[in-house]
């Protein structure tokens, strides 16, 4: 006999079975979930933080089955598999349990099936594609310049080379005063020409061939693209404070996003449950949460289990740099300020005012998860993270968070209604602004450019200001007002370009689903410009998916998650004007037919 353990969905409850191989003294149970949990019945609560939860069962006799029941609290209803309880493992005398995973993780999402694609097989599509006619038989290129060196690097890890050959098709590259990115392609019987004016635009050129000759099968349509990026911010951020992500896993996420035309990474590795990057400065706070359950600082949150997570050297980040840049992306780290900070706060609690007699609790279920701007220490660890973090990254560009602030926050804390009144402030969300400005200074200063989520525009002194770059989450209202207001805006809304969100509403899915059911089609289904307010053209700055990492526990469930949706996403940063559906269905379906280390993963295959 072994451990079993069991559960399902009925209405706003799981319904859990455990059975035990062996006497248990009153045995704990502990596990995660979607958002903060309780028991219902067969248990008693322990404790709980965020949407870690300990149940007290009953002695259990061997091969005795318990039933229990797990209910979301604030409302929450479990949607789909994703929100099941993860990471369980029962506390016991003789040590810590793990059980069965309940799910073994999401699935791609279905393309529709329909007419095959008869045009380009190019995606992201291009400005114009003018076929002459016939086609050329090509098994690779040969040209001698290092864009389409990496390139041919990069088709060999994704399993789609050979790319270059000595016999391959001649490439003749021709210099041009096209803008940077920008490329053409003359496609013919004997040669292509490919005119460009930068070292990206070749690498673009480069890529839109090695897609052309999968997708065609190396039997190459003849004539001319012509080609250019609609915004210069293309993203993918990726959350691994969640969940430690090998970084063989980031380095290959850098390949899907290379072959989309992407070229920003959000490294989002600081958040309430963990700190994982190996700074100098304050070695304590990735040594003491870097990794979370049994014994540590941070418990069990989202599907840690008994124990899990890691740390990035310093090494691991420069690695990630170097390969960037081969790829022409860019990595932009994120540090959490004020708010999400519940391991900060744990390493140090000197960031809180002993004295707040407020209650507020973060939307994830926290207390005391926000930074206290009326503490000198505050400003000693802030000031000292976005220093050294930000210089570790020659993108020069650093997040500052600034997300989801409680409401109330500070209000119950006598040293900054102190710090309020004598800087002129009324409100939370007055001195949040007041907080990312000043922080931003030091930015600024340190010739580092500050970026933010929407929330940072908040206040009467107009918010963080400082020329930074704001990216609006919610939806495009907030980055619409936030344009309007001078900023420059990432339009990175999660009703289209949240990659953790389930893909339909079946209870056999996987996501979340708090922001709404985003398909394939919804990815597309928007357009970061209003079109009643082109005048805001020029603030907005580009688009981004995002992928959260609540409920992911192994690294091979974020590609069922991403792929086919991350198409979309790159379709929408990369194209001007709108694209039927039907015709990112069929480009969808050329692309994830195709032999790539990707595509078998997200296909379960690898």
């Amino acid at each position: 006999m072994t451990l079993a353990f069991t559960c399902r969905i009925s209405g706003p409850d799981l319904l859990c079975r455990l059975t035990v191989d062996r006497a248990m003294n009153a045995p704990v149970l502990c596990c995660s979930g979607m958002a903060p949990l309780t028991v219902t019945e067969g248990g008693e609560r322990l404790f709980a933080l965020g949407s870690y939860i300990e149940v007290q069962l009953p002695d259990l006799a061997s091969g005795q089955t318990h039933d229990f029941v797990l209910a979301y609290e604030g409302g929450y209803k479990p949607a789909n598999r994703a929100w099941m309880p993860m990471g369980a493992y029962l506390r016991t005398d003789d040590g810590c349990l793990p059980l069965p995973a309940l799910s073994l993780g999401p699935r791609p999402e279905v393309i529709p099936d329909g007419p095959p694609h008869d045009g380009l097989g190019l995606l992201p599509e291009p400005q114009s594609w003018t076929p002459s006619g016939g086609v050329v038989v090509a098994h690779g290129f040969s040209v001698s310049d290092p864009g389409f060196a990496a390139v041919d690097a990069l088709a060999g890890r994704l399993g789609l080379g050979p790319f270059l050959s000595q016999t391959g098709l001649p490439v003749v590259l021709q210099d041009s005063d096209l803008p940077d990115e920008a490329y053409h392609l003359d496609i013919t019987t004997d040669q292509v020409i490919l005119s460009s004016g930068s070292a990206s635009s070749r690498f673009y050129g480069a890529i839109s061939l090695l897609m052309v000759l999968r997708t065609h099968q190396g039997r190459l349509p003849c004539g001319r693209i012509e080609d250019a990026p609609r915004f210069g911010w293309r993203g993918q951020h990726l959350d691994c404070a969640r969940h430690f992500y090998d970084p063989r896993s980031i380095h290959d996420l850098l390949d899907l996003m290379a072959l989309l035309k992407l070229n920003r990474f959000h490294w989002h590795f600081a958040d309430d449950e963990a700190f994982r990057l190996e700074i100098d400065c304050l070695p304590e706070l990735w040594q003491k949460t870097a990794l979370r359950g049994e014994g540590h600082l941070i418990p069990a949150v989202f599907s840690g289990g008994v124990e899990a997570g890691g740390s990035y050297s310093k090494s691991d980040a420069a690695a990630l740099v170097a390969h960037g840049r081969e790829l022409f992306i860019e990595i932009m780290p994120e540090i959490e300020v004020p708010a999400h900070a519940l391991a900060l706060a744990k390493v140090f609690p000197e960031v809180l005012d002993p004295d707040d007699t407020g209650t507020e609790r973060s939307v994830q279920g926290y207390p005391h998860n926000v930074t206290n701007p009326a503490m000198p220490t505050t400003w000693e660890v802030l000031t000292a993270l976005a220093t050294e973090v930000g210089a570790l990254f020659p993108f020069g560009v650093l997040h500052l968070g600034g997300d989801e602030l409680p409401e109330d926050t500070w209000m119950g804390s006598a040293r900054t209604r102190d710090l309020m009144d004598g800087e002129g402030l009324s409100t939370t969300h007055d001195l949040q602004g007041w907080t990312m400005a000043r922080l931003a200074e030091t930015l600024v200063v340190n010739g580092q450019r500050p970026a933010a989520w929407e929330e940072a525009a908040r206040g009467c002194n107009g918010g963080i200001g400082h020329g930074a770059i704001l990216f609006s989450w919610t939806g495009q209202g907030p980055g619409i007002a936030a344009a309007r207001a001078g900023y420059d805006v990432v339009m990175t809304p999660a009703q289209h370009v949240y990659l953790d969100m389930a893909a339909t509403d079946d209870p056999d899915d996987w996501g979340a689903n708090w922001a709404a059911y985003v398909s394939l089609a919804d990815t597309i289904a928007w357009d970061p410009v209003p079109a009643d307010a082109p005048e805001l053209a020029p603030r907005i700055a580009g688009v981004q998916g995002c992928f959260w990492s609540e409920f992911t526990s192994q690294d091979v469930q974020m590609w069922p998650m991403l792929l086919p949706r991350m198409l979309g996403v790159s379709a929408k940063a990369w194209q001007t004007g709108a694209m039927p559906v039907e015709r990112l269905y069929a480009l969808a379906r050329l692309f994830m037919g195709l032999d790539a280390l990707p595509v078998k993963r997200a296909l379960g295959a690898a």
